[in-house]
C-alpha cells in the first residue's frame, strides 16, 4: 500500500485506528477486544507504507501490545514505524493546552503544548503542586476525565473542559502539522518505575 500510513492508539479506553491514503483519510475505526481483527480488516489484506503509534502515556497493556503488533508487521516488509506521544492529539493551533492524565498514586501526569509544539517533557506533580504547573494561559483537558474531571474542574473552574475522546485521526492532525513529534524506535512513556509484588 505506497503511500499509505496506519495510525493506531490503545493509550485510552477510546482505542481506534485510522488508516490514510497520502494526507486523504481511508477509514477510521472504534478498536475492539478483537482489536488485531479490525486493523487487519481496515489493511484489508494491505502493507501500508508507515504505522504511527501512540506511546502514551495510558494503559501500559495497550501500549505494549500496540507497540508489539507495529513491530511484527514491520517484519519482513519495508514499513516505516513511529511513535507519537498520545495526549499530542489534544494539541490545538494558536493554543497553549494542557493535557492532564491520572498517573495514580495521588499524582498527575501533564503536557503542555504550545501550539503543536511540547512545551517541555511529559511530567508528574502532585494534586497540591498541579495548579502552579499550568501556565495561567493554558486550557486545560483530559483523556481521564471520569477518574480525574471532577478535580481538574475544581483547580481550573474557568480553563478546564473534558475533552473528547483521543482518536487516532487527531494524532495524524499532530504529526501532519509538526513531524517533529514523530519519534523512530518508539517505547511506550513511563512515568514510574514497574512495581515488584513479592
Amino acid at each position: 500500500m505506497p503511500n499509505a500510513t496506519l495510525v493506531l492508539d490503545r493509550s485510552t479506553s477510546s482505542q481506534t485506528a485510522a488508516l490514510y491514503d497520502g494526507e486523504a483519510l481511508v477509514a477510521e475505526v472504534a478498536l475492539s477486544s478483537t482489536w488485531c481483527i479490525d486493523v487487519i480488516n481496515l489493511l484489508g489484506g494491505g502493507v501500508p507504507e508507515r504505522i504511527v503509534v501512540g506511546i502514551g502515556p495510558g494503559s501500559f497493556a495497550g501500549i505494549r501490545s500496540t507497540l508489539a503488533f507495529a513491530q511484527g508487521c514491520t517484519l519482513g516488509a519495508n514499513v516505516e514505524l513511529r511513535g507519537i506521544v498520545s495526549p499530542a492529539a489534544f494539541a490545538r493551533e494558536g493554543e497553549t493546552v494542557a493535557v492532564i492524565g491520572d498517573a495514580r498514586r495521588g499524582k498527575f501526569w501533564v503536557a503542555l503544548f504550545d501550539a503543536f509544539k511540547p512545551a517541555r517533557e511529559i511530567f508528574q506533580v502532585a494534586e497540591p503542586d498541579l495548579p502552579a504547573a499550568i501556565p495561567a494561559e493554558a486550557s486545560v483537558v483530559s483523556p481521564d476525565a471520569s477518574r480525574i474531571g471532577a478535580a481538574l474542574a475544581s483547580l481550573f473552574p474557568s480553563r478546564y473542559a473534558a475533552a473528547p475522546e483521543l482518536k487516532a485521526s487527531d494524532l495524524h492532525r499532530a504529526f501532519t502539522a509538526n513531524p517533529g513529534l514523530l519519534v523512530p524506535e518508539p517505547l511506550p512513556v513511563y512515568l514510574n518505575p514497574a512495581v515488584r509484588f513479592d
